[in-house]
C-alpha cells in the first residue's frame, strides 16, 4: 500500500490557483455526491478537494502538483458506475470533469468526432442523429459522461450489433500521473503502428491516466428500427433461442432478456405495464426483446417473418411487434430503468456484471438463483443476451445491513467461481472498481494480474492515480 499526504493549505492555495476558488471546493464546500457512486453499499469516502477542471493543461498542472506531493487523485465524471470506481477512498483530490463537457467538432468525411470527457452520453448521442450520424455505444445510464465510458469500455444493449465502446476509440488525449500529456491514436481506421497504448487506456478506470479528449468514430444513421419481443414459458427456453437467433443471419442490433420478477418491479415502478406477464392466457416466465434495423420496410419484415418462425420452432408463446413511435420508446425506456426499478423497491442489494458463453446463461442464472435461495437472498436479473453480459442482483429487504452482507459476501465468491469455472469473465462492462478487486486474480489469473500491476507501475510509480481500484 502505498503512503499518501494530505493537502495542505499549501498545496490547497496551488491547486485552486489553476482552477479558480470558484472551481474549487474543500472543507464544508464538498457535496456529498462526491463521496460515492451509483452503488453507495460499497461505502462512502470524503475527498479533501474537490478540482472542476476545464481543459487538459489544468489537469496537466494538478496532477503534477498532487504527484511531486505523493497526494491521491481520483476522476470523476458524472458518478454513474456501479463498482465505486469514482469514490476517493483515500480521500486527496477528486478531478471532476463534468465541465468539460463540449463537443469539439465533426470531421463528416471520416465519420468521427471530437469531444471532451464530459460530454453526457444521451448530447452526444442527440447531436450525433441531427447529423444523420450514430454514435453506438449504448450503456443503460444515458446520463453517464462519455469519458466515464471510455474509461471502462461501456458496453450496453447494441453491443450485440456494433460492439463495445472500444470499437469507436479512435484517439486520446491522456493526463499521465506526472501531468505530461500523451496524444494516442488518429483519425484512422485501423493501425499496427507498436503497442496499442490508446487501447490500454481504454477501460483502465482513471488508473493509468486522465483522459481529457477523445475521437470517437460514428456510422451511418439506420433509417429504420422495429422490435420484437418473444415471450416464453420459462427462462431456459427462452434463453435456448438466442444462439439460434445470432445463427439465422438476422443481423439484430440488440438481444435483451428479461425475467418475470423484474417485468412485474418495472410495472410497479413506472405504473405502466408495459412488457406482459400473460399471453395468450398463458404465463410469461421470460421474454426477449430483440431490435432489427434497416432501410426499408421490406427488409426489415423479411426479418420479422424469420424471426416469428424461428420463435415459433423454438417455443415462443407468441410473436409480440413494437413498431409506433410511442410504443418504441416505452419500452426501451421501461427497459432502460430496469435498476432504477429494482433499487425502487430494494433495502439493499449488490450486483454480479459477469459475462459468459451465450450457451451458459440459463445454467449459470439457475445456479445464481439456487446459491441465492440457499443464503436467504432474492436474485434477481436481466442483461444483454446477445452477448451473454448478465445483471445480476441480490436483494434483500429483511436482513440487517451485516447480516445481508455476510451472506451476499458467500454468494458473490461462489458465483464468481462458478463464472470462472465456465469460462466467464467478472465484468461485462461496468469494470472492477474497487468493489470487484478481490475477484480478479481469479477471473485473469495470476500471471496476467501481475503484469496488470506492472503496468500500473510504470504509468503511475508513486501510485497517486485512482488508488485502490482495479489492480492497485
Amino acid at each position: 500500500m502505498k503512503e499518501f499526504n494530505s493537502v495542505s493549505p499549501e498545496i490547497a492555495a496551488q491547486l485552486a490557483a489553476v482552477v479558480g476558488e470558484r472551481r474549487f471546493y474543500m472543507g464544508d464546500r464538498v457535496r456529498e455526491d462526491y463521496t460515492h457512486d451509483e452503488m453507495p453499499i460499497y461505502g462512502k469516502h470524503m475527498p479533501e478537494c474537490v478540482c472542476e477542471v476545464e481543459s487538459t493543461e489544468e489537469v496537466s498542472a494538478i496532477l503534477k502538483i498532487c504527484n511531486d506531493n505523493r497526494i491521491p487523485v481520483t476522476p470523476r465524471g458524472a458518478g454513474t458506475s456501479l463498482t465505486g470506481a469514482c469514490v476517493p477512498l483515500h480521500g486527496g483530490v477528486v478531478v471532476c470533469t463534468e465541465r468539460m463537457n463540449k463537443i469539439l467538432g465533426y470531421d463528416l468525411d471520416n465519420m468521427a468526432v471530437h469531444v471532451q470527457p464530459g460530454v453526457l452520453l444521451q448530447d452526444l448521442a442527440a447531436d450525433a442523429e441531427a447529423h444523420g450520424l450514430m454514435y453506438p455505444p449504448d450503456p443503460g445510464s444515458k446520463t453517464s459522461t462519455v469519458g466515464g465510458n471510455v474509461a471502462t469500455n461501456a458496453g450496453g444493449m447494441r453491443a450485440v450489433k456494433y460492439g463495445v465502446t472500444r470499437d469507436y476509440v479512435l484517439a486520446l488525449t491522456v493526463v499521465l500521473a506526472s501531468g505530461e500529456v500523451m496524444h494516442l491514436g488518429k483519425t484512422v481506421c485501423k493501425t499496427s503502428t507498436g503497442y496499442s497504448l490508446l487501447h490500454l487506456m481504454v477501460g483502465s478506470e482513471g488508473t493509468l491516466g486522465i483522459i481529457t479528449e477523445m475521437t470517437l468514430k460514428l456510422v451511418p444513421q439506420p433509417g429504420m428500427n422495429v422490435s420484437v419481443l418473444l415471450p416464453f414459458f420459462d427462462m431456459e427456453t427462452c434463453i435456448a433461442t438466442v444462439p439460434k437467433i445470432k445463427m439465422a443471419n438476422l443481423d439484430p442490433q440488440s438481444i435483451e432478456f428479461m425475467g418475470a420478477d423484474i417485468v412485474e418491479s418495472s410495472s410497479s415502478f413506472s405504473g405502466k405495464k408495459i412488457f406482459p406477464t400473460v399471453v395468450n392466457k398463458k404465463d410469461v416466465g421470460a421474454s426477449i426483446l430483440v431490435t432489427f434495423v434497416g432501410e426499408t420496410e421490406d427488409e426489415l419484415y423479411e426479418k420479422m417473418e424469420k424471426l416469428d418462425a424461428l420463435g415459433q420452432t423454438c417455443g415462443a408463446i407468441d410473436t409480440l411487434v413494437v413498431d409506433t413511435p410511442t410504443l418504441k420508446k416505452e419500452v426501451w425506456t421501461a427497459r432502460s430503468a430496469f435498476l432504477t426499478a429494482i433499487e425502487s423497491d430494494t433495502k439493499y442489494m449488490d450486483e454480479l456484471d459477469v459475462v459468459v458463453p451465450v450457451d451458459k446463461i440459463a445454467s449459470y442464472l439457475m445456479f445464481v438463483h439456487d446459491v441465492g435461495e440457499e443464503y436467504g437472498l432474492t436474485v434477481r436479473n436481466f442483461g444483454h443476451a446477445g452477448d451473454g453480459n448478465l445483471h445480476i442482483y441480490a436483494c434483500s429487504n429483511d436482513l440487517e445491513f451485516d447480516e445481508f452482507w455476510r451472506r451476499n459476501k458467500l454468494l458473490m465468491q461462489r458465483c464468481y467461481t462458478e463464472c470462472a469455472r465456465i469460462g466467464g469473465q467478472l465484468s461485462g462492462e461496468h469494470g472492477i472498481g474497487h468493489a470487484k478487486k478481490e475477484y480478479l486474480e481469479e477471473s485473469v489469473g495470476e500471471v496476467p494480474l501481475r503484469m496488470m500491476q506492472a503496468i500500473k507501475a510504470v504509468f503511475d510509480p508513486n501510485g497517486i492515480l485512482n488508488p485502490g481500484k482495479v489492480v492497485s
